[in-house]
């Protein structure tokens, strides 16, 4: 297996965010997390453990620009379909709380992968909610996104936590710990779905 790491969105270059939108609030502290920075922090941590575990991975956006969903899709058409698996990491907004999956419509093996990543967060975050949409028998949610539609292999997409919802966000999104334990969940169902699905 090899795994295609996505970090949504652009990052922090000379001190400016690259990407519009997408950062939570400034709260009444001062602080404010954007997204593209906490994407490539978790991308970041989980390459650093999938190197220490020797399973192969690519980072398709390692630029701190905001690179194009386009690009990211044809930078992950390079390599074998059959066994790669494309993951997007991502923070969620709208005024919820919790955790989302997505893949694209239609039962593919992606849901498969899908329902591995929510047993493990359930694992790892037993008090926090996780949003899943049981219409279709499984537990992601499905949503027509560039990357989840576009991709040929199978295709993930997780949402961690609300950016915009000040106790998630101070507490998990822009904490250590949090970072950590979001890390930890994503490389957990990463060997779960090298060992049952690939």
């Amino acid at each position: 297996m090899i795994v295609l790491l996505d970090n949504g969105h652009g990052g922090i270059i000379n001190g400016m965010y690259q990407t519009p939108g997408k950062r939570s609030p400034i709260w009444a502290d001062g602080s404010q997390l954007f997204e593209g920075e906490f994407n490539r922090a978790i991308v970041n941590g989980i390459i650093q453990e999938l190197t220490l575990l020797k399973i192969p991975y690519v980072n398709l956006a390692p630029e701190y620009r905001d690179v194009t969903l386009q690009t990211r899709v044809n930078r992950a058409h390079r390599y074998p379909v059959s066994v790669s698996f494309y993951l997007s990491i991502h923070a969620n907004a709208g005024g919820g709380h919790g955790s989302e999956i997505y893949t694209s419509p239609g039962n593919t093996k992606s849901d498969s992968i899908a329902t591995i990543f929510g047993e493990e967060f359930k694992k790892t975050f037993p008090n926090r909610r996780l949003r899943t949409d049981f219409s279709d028998g499984d537990l992601d949610k499905e949503a027509k996104f560039f990357v989840l539609t576009k991709t040929r292999m199978p295709a993930i997409l997780t949402e961690n936590f609300f950016m915009d919802n000040e106790a998630e966000c101070k507490d998990l999104l822009m904490t250590k710990e949090g970072r950590e334990k979001i890390i930890d969940y994503h490389i957990n169902a990463i060997i779960r779905a090298k060992n049952e699905i690939f």
